[in-house]
């Protein structure tokens, strides 16, 4: 049956007045006007009509020499002698409407061989070949199709860039992937194997929705990736459209929020009715904390636009079906901040958490980022993947893509193990800077370094070893001590908590051992050991104050849940919390300052290896607690033309320089 509403809406609509100003019909106008004139001016004569006069007027104005020029062209409606004679006489030519200095006249009529013979005689005609209807008809529309082209150009191209400005401010900005170019599938992505399973059913959803309907089922109308930065959670969404073979549209948060109200809201539903168009197909949206950020949160309520375009989010999620075959993907590091109405059943219903990989999942990626590197027969993937914990997917795509260019800067061909092991220093500490320090410098950061490496080596039972000792400048850092576990570590047991605070304060106490002063190079050695103290107490539960968390204390103004800084303790409860992160502190520092006693001779070993060496491996820091001394050759760091020239060039300004040069050891960096 027809719709009686519908109905009524066309009448209305027909009653409707017609609007106020219309741009296009402006224009179609303006081309038309513009149009006309061109052809006044165009036409032959232009704006005056030719004085028309008989054959043998001309020939008389011709041997008067009073025609200026003329042309003779046979008439092709007439005869054999018929012509058609144009021309321009001078001024007081006595014909009719010869009022300017010229007239312009046309005749036609019969021309006899004796009045040829005269207007040649002249020498002011000249003879053409007769005009075609085709050639009549180009020589009219030409000008007039190039006035249109012209005023094509000039008014309504305008008006089309202009409406892809402000006239269609609330079109959507999802941009549409190329299916064939910008196509990733699953074996693109490694390193989350949990999330592509979770994924895996949208992609058979997409490709047989009948297999789920008919079963009574619903698949999730929105997918929520969790995960921190770089861990591939939009790789993953485009491999999901790339397995499933449908459109892709990208989107970010921060393209619905504009400084106009309800622009945002407008986008939203045009980016709905837009996937609705192109079904089955997924719409992604990255970053949509921007958007989708609780309501009424920070000061003064919020942004009353980010707020308008996340109730039409939550309407427009509400309004279309699964079977429709549109499906949301949105990803995000800070689910702590989404409104809780975005993450109901419905909307949001389902959350996958994309983490950092493991050692398993770090060698899948490097395999596949691998894949368009040149790699010597040297590199081990594996050895890589146990010596870059906690880095992301992305980082080890940086990592590999910086060790291929260390490689170039070297003059090699192919990528190599040592290439790969600077790279890694690099990213992680920053690039090695070749500073000029005098000998007391120099001195003091190496036993400072040493005094990191005999702590750590003598605590550790094997899970963290010492990685590499160096003095040289990285980052911002004078001296670095690096440690890489040999597995994944996913709990810190108590012991090995104390175990890092000790490190931490082994380097200020070799520093002071030796030089008998301490200076503000174990700067980030305290933070650090502090940190884990006070996480110890407050968090924990692993000090004599018990289980008990003591350190939910809140400020985050910005999402609206507390204006001012609140605590949870009690001033003596504050005053025991400082205690206990003092007393780990100094048992620490008081068993740190034991265990470099009782190797005193191997801490100078090592120092002395480091300022004659610069840089040690942690295999060398163990030669020498166990037989005293170094036992396997030192290989120096691969250096590319411009690191030597570079190197050279600095020698020979410490060579120069007059005195010591005004500098502090800064703090070394954490162990990883």
């Amino acid at each position: 049956m027809p719709d009686p509403d519908n109905n009524k809406k066309r009448r209305s609509l027909k009653n409707l007045p017609p609007d106020r100003f219309q741009p296009k019909m402006l224009v179609i106008w303006l081309v038309i006007v513009l149009a006309a004139i061109s052809l006044l001016f165009f036409a032959p004569g232009g704006l005056k009509s030719p004085a028309s006069v008989k054959i043998q007027k001309v020939v008389e104005l011709a041997e008067q020499g009073k025609v200026r020029e003329g042309v003779i062209r046979p008439d092709a409606s007439g005869g054999r002698d018929w012509v058609v004679i144009t021309g321009e006489t001078a001024k007081d030519a006595g014909l009719e409407g010869d009022r300017g200095p010229t007239t312009q006249f046309r005749a036609a009529g019969r021309l006899t061989d004796a009045n040829m013979e005269r207007l040649q005689k002249s020498q002011a005609f000249a003879e053409q070949p007769a005009t075609t209807l085709l050639s009549q008809i180009a020589v009219n529309v030409i000008p007039f199709l190039l006035i249109i082209g012209l005023l094509y150009f000039l008014f309504i191209r305008q008006l089309r860039q202009a409406g892809k400005g402000a006239l269609s401010f609330g079109k959507s900005r999802a941009k549409l992937l190329t299916r064939d170019r910008d196509k990733l599938t699953f074996a693109d992505v490694a390193g989350c194997d949990e999330a592509k399973e979770e994924v895996s059913e949208v992609v058979e959803f997409l490709k047989d929705p009948k297999k789920f309907t008919k079963m009574g089922g619903k698949i999730p109308k929105g997918i929520l990736m969790v995960g921190p930065p770089g861990t591939g959670k939009t790789l993953l969404a485009k491999a999901v459209a790339g397995e499933a073979d449908v459109p892709f549209f990208s989107i970010s948060g921060s393209d619905f929020v504009e400084m106009f109200v309800g622009v945002g809201a407008s986008r939203v539903r045009d980016m709905f009715e837009q996937g609705r168009k192109s079904a089955p197909c997924i719409i992604f949206i990255d970053e949509i904390d921007a958007v989708g950020r609780q309501r009424g949160a920070g000061l003064g309520g919020g942004n009353d636009e980010r707020e308008q375009t996340l109730n039409s989010l939550l309407v427009e999620m509400d309004g279309f079906d699964t079977t429709e075959g549109v499906i949301i993907i949105a990803a995000t590091n800070r689910p702590d901040v989404l409104d809780s109405a975005l993450l109901r059943p419905g909307r949001f219903d389902r959350q996958i958490y994309v983490d950092l990989p493991d050692l398993v999942g770090r060698e899948q990626i490097l395999r596949v980022h691998a894949r368009k590197i040149s790699l010597s027969e040297n590199v081990d993937l594996a050895s890589i993947a146990r010596g870059t914990p906690g880095l992301s997917g992305a980082e080890l795509a940086n990592l590999l893509n910086e060790s291929a260019l260390l490689a170039a800067r070297r003059d090699k061909k192919k990528v190599e193990m040592v290439d790969i092991g600077d790279a890694r220093d690099k990213v992680l500490w920053g690039r090695e800077r070749r500073r000029v320090m005098d000998d007391s410098e120099k001195r003091a950061i190496a036993w400072h370094e040493a005094g990191h490496a005999v702590v750590q080596a003598v605590l550790d039972d094997g899970t963290v070893p010492v990685h590499k000792v160096t003095i040289i400048p990285r980052g911002q850092s004078l001296g670095s001590t690096s440690f890489f576990p040999t597995k994944d570590i996913l709990t810190r047991a108590k012991k090995k908590l104390l175990d890092q605070i000790a490190m931490a304060m082994g380097g200020r106490i070799a520093e002071e051992l030796v030089t008998g002063d301490i200076s503000n190079g174990a700067y980030g050695d305290i933070k650090q050991a502090t940190r884990i103290a006070r996480s110890m107490v407050c968090d924990y539960g692993m000090s004599d104050l018990g289980p008990i968390a003591l350190g939910e204390n809140q400020d985050t103004v910005f999402l609206g849940r507390d204006i001012t800084r609140s605590t949870h303790i009690s001033e003596d409860t504050a005053r025991r919390i400082d205690a206990a992160v003092g007393d780990l502190i100094s048992s620490q520092y008081t068993r740190a300052q034991q265990i470099i006693a009782e190797h005193r001779t191997a801490l100078d070993k090592i120092a002395m290896a480091l300022i004659e060496h610069e840089t040690i491996e942690g295999k060398h820091v163990l030669e020498i607690l166990k037989h005293g001394d170094i036992q396997s050759p030192v290989i120096r760091e691969a250096m590319g033309k411009s690191d030597a020239k570079a190197m050279e060039k600095r020698a020979a300004e410490k060579a120069a320089a007059p005195g010591p040069i005004d500098s502090l050891p800064t703090p070394s960096p954490s162990p990883a």
